[in-house]
């Protein structure tokens, strides 16, 4: 089905006051703008185009001269048209599910004023270079394609918040994502990663890690000072699995639990209000003598003498581990 021409077109878009125009779900297999009118397309902030059977973005999509956020996701898209780099005011493009690679994106689409990119659920082994142009972008997602590694040049994306890499065949993690500053949410689960590198610590805006179902075996101590991080996800890695089978013979008892989170809580209270044998532990874990351990939540066995000899230093003592995944 095309989308009819004149003034046709009008009544086949779903239209609104704001600037909203609605081509999805139609059943298209090609788009013209000629039949949708001067004034409509200058007003036009939104276009939807999803669920289609669009296999080309046609260069007329450039007509949208105002154009602000744009949905192509759920076609069978395998190219994007040149007409898109005349977009110069558009802010996020979805373009997800469909049949896109690194050969797909025209030359100058690093020209692009983008703040938000979504090309997951397509077939990109490799993070296109022009995409590493987008100074502005704050959200990148490429989940669900073949990606096999992220690009040294990953740190060109100074203003990136959420950076979506889940679902690939990635390998490794340069260090050089460690200079995103602004870098909040970081999405590497499901691949094939087998470690972390301590630059990430430079990350000191980053409040979620999703790193499960990897190769991890180890984590480099440096993990426990990132300060502003919320989640920590690493269920399905090795790591994890051999801890667990560790806990299981060695559980945390209640005592310890209930300290834990008054502790990481900064829960106040009085004397009176606790039972003595958890005000005792409490004022223990305070006290802790080992100079590593100045944010203990709980009282640390380590030998502050031996503590620094007996660790590998490519690894996080158990008691800090629990502290990440039972914490």
């Amino acid at each position: 089905m095309e989308i009819p021409e004149g003034a046709a077109a009008a009544a086949t878009a779903t239209a609104s006051g704001d600037g909203v125009l609605d081509f999805s779900r139609l059943s298209l297999s090609s788009f013209s703008a000629d039949g949708v009118s001067d004034e409509r397309r200058r007003d036009a902030r939104q276009l939807y185009l999803s669920y289609n059977r669009l296999a080309s973005l046609p260069s007329s999509v450039g007509l949208f001269c105002n154009l602000e956020f744009l949905d192509v996701s759920n076609n069978g898209l395998s190219a994007i048209c040149e007409g898109v780099t005349r977009l110069t005011r558009l802010k996020t493009l979805v373009a997800k599910n469909n049949r896109l690679d690194e050969f797909s994106l025209p030359k100058d689409f690093g020209s692009l004023q983008l703040e938000v990119l979504n090309f997951s659920g397509n077939r990109f082994e490799e993070i296109p270079l022009q995409c590493m142009k987008l100074l502005r972008l704050q959200s990148l997602s490429l989940g669900g394609n073949r990606l096999r590694s992220i690009p040294a040049e990953i740190e060109n994306l100074t203003s990136l918040e959420l950076l979506y890499l889940g679902g690939n065949l990635i390998t490794a993690i340069p260090p050089e994502v460690a200079n995103l500053p602004w870098l909040s949410y970081l999405v590497l689960c499901d691949n094939r990663i087998q470690s972390v590198p301590p630059q990430l610590t430079r990350l000191h805006s980053l409040r979620s890690l999703s790193l499960h179902n990897n190769l991890l075996t180890y984590l480099p101590r440096e993990i426990l000072c990132l300060v502003h991080l919320q989640e920590l996800s690493l269920r399905g890695n090795p790591l994890v699995v051999r801890f667990v089978k560790e806990m299981t013979y060695d559980p945390p008892s209640l005592l310890e639990f209930a300290g834990r989170t008054i502790k990481s809580r900064n829960i106040p209270y009085y004397p009176g209000d606790l039972p003595a044998n958890l005000l005792s532990y409490l004022d223990f874990a305070s006290k802790c003598p080992n100079p590593k351990c100045a944010e203990c939540t709980s009282p640390c066995s380590s030998n502050p003498q031996s503590d620094a000899e007996s660790e590998d230093e490519s690894s996080v003592p158990a008691y800090r581990l629990q502290r990440v995944l039972l914490g």
